[in-house]
């Protein structure tokens, strides 16, 4: 179980003057959740530090407000990194933290120092972002219900999901050669999904992946659904 390794390591760096432990929030090829209530736990245990990267979290999980607020972790993680060009739609990157981060980090990140500000539009359409994921939550249940909708209907026709907990949904494939056919036959009837192959994934575990969005309608769904049954059939995958 590996987080009875991550306990392993921090006992037996115990007297280290720093321990940090970094994590995904939620993992990108599987689409599946850290346990951070339980990292969290560890951390606090053996006196060490989190740093999580939620780029895939934010707007999804929590209410959309991250995977910290998903398992009520606010004030007990160090280091929240995310991203405004995933679910939030813009462009940009996010650190947040307390206020002694925040001030380290003005004061000797290479990234900020060296680096010229954003233009004044794309610091607007940030703090709109964040307006909209705060006052308009029917984006993420839309998102939900279409995620939900999409997996069972999936699995239903006979695909595997793995491990998938979120709109990222992976339908595996096994070999490369599969994924890429699965691929380019659901590019053929005008869906878009990308073959995820070795070396960014085990050689057995090759997938395509598909990002589910609040955007879209059942009935767009639905033709997807008709084109992944169509192409998994006559590739042999189903």
């Amino acid at each position: 179980m590996i987080w009875g390794e991550l306990e392993n390591i921090l006992k037996n760096n115990k007297k280290a003057e720093r321990k940090l432990i970094i994590t995904d929030g939620v993992f990108s090829m599987d689409g599946d959740i850290a346990p951070l209530d339980q990292i969290t736990s560890l951390a606090e245990e053996y006196d060490a530090m989190i740093f999580v990267d939620d780029c895939h979290g934010e707007g999804v999980l929590g209410g959309g407000r991250g995977i910290v607020s998903h398992f009520g972790l606010q004030g007990r993680v160090n280091f929240e990194v995310g991203s405004y060009s995933k679910a939030l739609g813009v462009q940009g990157g996010i650190l947040a933290g307390s206020e002694d981060v925040r001030r380290h980090a003005l004061n000797h990140s290479r990234s900020w120092l060296l680096s010229g500000s954003q233009p004044p539009a794309v610091a607007a359409a940030q703090k709109a972002s964040i307006e909209v994921l705060m006052s308009e939550p029917e984006h993420v249940e839309k998102l939900w219900d279409n995620t939900n909708y999409f997996r069972k209907k999936l699995q239903s026709l006979g695909f595997d999901t793995g491990v998938s907990e979120t709109p990222i949904i992976p339908v595996m494939c096994g070999e490369s050669k599969k994924a890429q056919e699965m691929s380019k036959e659901l590019r053929n009837e005008g869906v878009m999904v990308g073959a995820i192959v070795f070396p960014m994934v085990a050689t057995d575990k090759a997938r395509v992946r598909a990002q589910m969005s609040a955007g879209l309608s059942k009935e767009d769904i639905d033709i997807v659904l008709n084109s992944f049954e169509k192409c998994g059939k006559k590739i042999g995958l189903i």
